[in-house]
């Protein structure tokens, strides 16, 4: 008898994904706790809406670890497509969704496909790349276009009502919350990277691509329409995540998410995806930055200051790349596989 884990996912679940997600029961159990409030529909909702713009930042990530790479421009690039999509909307005289959000995705898209070229071209560790384009693609943006916010009240209506808005409303105690629009957004991101990746040849090209660029060359793989389409993904959806970014937090701010991609980068490998590429998972992925929300929105409740945030994720982050990597080693030992270095 199948598990329902495996009817869903058609596989095992990993150790790291057990492994997290008791650990959310239990922290969650004993926030719970201490506040009762904090077990409530109004929570999860609370977190969806915080939450959403990481999560689609992530998957991003995840696809570049996956292909073997590590990109820490995201964030910039997401920042960057969302401000000029506003700042273009303006100068037609406009105020709308429809033009902001498909403007920011391609700028979003054309930013990730530069990263792609430089890589490969360039044949420059992927680190160094997008250090040097997160750098030019902020000082472009800072000198074209300046670095001024715009609170709630001065930025686009539009983009603050979506924001605010929900798909499902309930009315509490003297106040009312909600579903935010964000939710069908990640959902249908996290659908297509799936597909993409365990049901498409693109998918398998990105594992082999991460697991041994040269036996994937070797086997037909092209690795530049791969790496475009890792990095040209990663710059699309980012550049939907900066406009929901914005809209969140009810300010425009082009110099918001600095230092953050190491963040998301550490939610991405306490999921389970390797640093060296090859593997990684959604769900990981998923429980991983989930685990980062709730460290984020739930410590004060605890009676601890936010700054213990840093603390507990980081030994988090230390015991699962410590679970991941004893792992592999004894995979090796009985494989008879050994690694120079």
């Amino acid at each position: 008898m199948k598990s329902p884990f495996r009817s869903v996912f058609g596989r095992r679940s990993t150790q790291v994904e057990r492994y997290l997600t008791v650990l959310i029961i239990v922290y969650s159990a004993v926030v719970g706790f201490q506040n009762p409030r904090f077990l409530s529909l109004e929570t999860v909702f609370d977190i969806v809406h915080e939450g959403a713009p990481t999560m689609i930042l992530a998957i991003g990530v995840l696809l570049v670890l996956i292909s073997g790479g590590i990109d820490v421009s995201f964030p910039v690039v997401a920042i960057c497509s969302a401000y000029v999509s506003i700042k273009l909307m303006w100068a037609f005289g406009l105020d709308a969704l429809w033009f902001m959000i498909p403007v920011s995705i391609v700028i979003g898209l054309l930013l990730g496909l530069i990263n792609a070229l430089l890589i490969h071209f360039l044949k420059l560790p992927t680190l160094i790349v997008t250090l040097g384009t997160m750098s030019v693609y902020r000082g472009f943006m800072a000198i074209t276009l300046g670095t001024s916010q715009y609170p709630v009240a001065t930025m686009p209506k539009s983009l603050a009502e979506f924001g605010l808005a929900n798909i499902v409303s309930v009315e509490g105690e003297g106040s009312s919350y909600g579903l935010s629009v964000f939710f069908p957004i990640v959902v249908v991101i996290f659908i297509v990277t799936w597909f993409i990746l365990y049901h498409t040849m693109l998918g398998r090209a990105v594992f082999a691509l991460g697991s041994d660029e040269e036996a994937a060359s070797r086997i037909g793989v092209n690795l530049l329409r791969t790496r475009l389409f890792v990095y040209g993904y990663t710059g699309a959806i980012a550049g939907m995540a900066g406009l929901m970014y914005f809209a969140a937090m009810q300010n425009v701010d082009p110099v918001a998410l600095q230092g953050f991609e190491l963040m998301v980068i550490a939610a991405v490998v306490i999921g389970g995806a390797k640093l060296t590429g090859g593997e990684g998972t959604i769900l990981g992925t998923f429980l991983g930055v989930l685990l980062f929300q709730l460290f984020q929105s739930t410590l004060v409740q605890l009676g601890l200051a936010s700054t213990w945030a840093s603390f507990f994720f980081g030994a988090v982050l230390l015991f699962s790349l410590a679970m991941i990597y004893y792992r592999q080693r004894k995979s090796d030992q009985r494989n008879l596989v050994f690694r120079i270095g």
